[in-house]
């Protein structure tokens, strides 16, 4: 079914506000996905906050033209689903995982920072710690010495009491 002018400029529309705060681009080649599958991989996407979306090739171009991801434009050929996020992390992480388990799905190229990036980068970048990990590791840094301060704090009075008792103790023995 072919699309009208109009529904080309919504997805048009839609695809370069998803874009337009994003981190991270990832294409990635569906072809021989079964619709469960791809419902799957879009059920994951969702999940993590990941827009993935199966844009025609020339609607894509258009989307990507003057943002950071314009360098995509030589790469949209082919069968692609775009995700896009602004964890870049996160769409890297999607994609791989999905990959691993449904050899159909290629990840072919993604952009982020204006530079285009290869298959393998975008696997390296899988590896890495998510967005939330990273922030509750910052926490627990952040945390440590304040906690450690007032464990010394407490530990004062807390020894002046076990004196304390331990003086009561021997008293009440003798």
């Amino acid at each position: 079914m072919s699309l009208n002018l109009e529904q080309k400029k919504a997805v048009v529309a839609e695809v370069s506000e998803a874009l337009s705060g994003a981190q991270a681009a990832v294409l990635a080649e569906y072809r021989g996905l079964s619709v469960g599958q791809m419902t799957e991989l879009r059920r994951q996407a969702r999940e993590a906050g990941v827009f993935l979306r199966v844009v025609k090739n020339t609607l894509a171009r258009r989307a990507v033209e003057g943002s950071d991801f314009a360098c995509l434009q030589g790469e949209l050929v082919g069968p692609l689903a775009f995700a896009v996020s602004n964890d870049p992390v996160a769409v890297a992480k999607i994609l791989s995982n999905f990959a691993k388990d449904n050899e159909k799905l290629l990840i072919k190229t993604g952009a982020m920072s204006g530079k285009v990036m290869s298959s393998d980068e975008i696997k390296a970048l899988a590896i890495l710690p998510g967005r939330e990990e990273l922030l509750a590791t910052l926490l627990g840094t952040m945390q440590a010495p304040i906690q450690k301060f007032v464990q010394t704090l407490n530990e004062v009075p807390a020894s002046f009491v076990r004196v304390l008792a331990a003086v009561r103790d021997s008293k009440q023995a003798a």
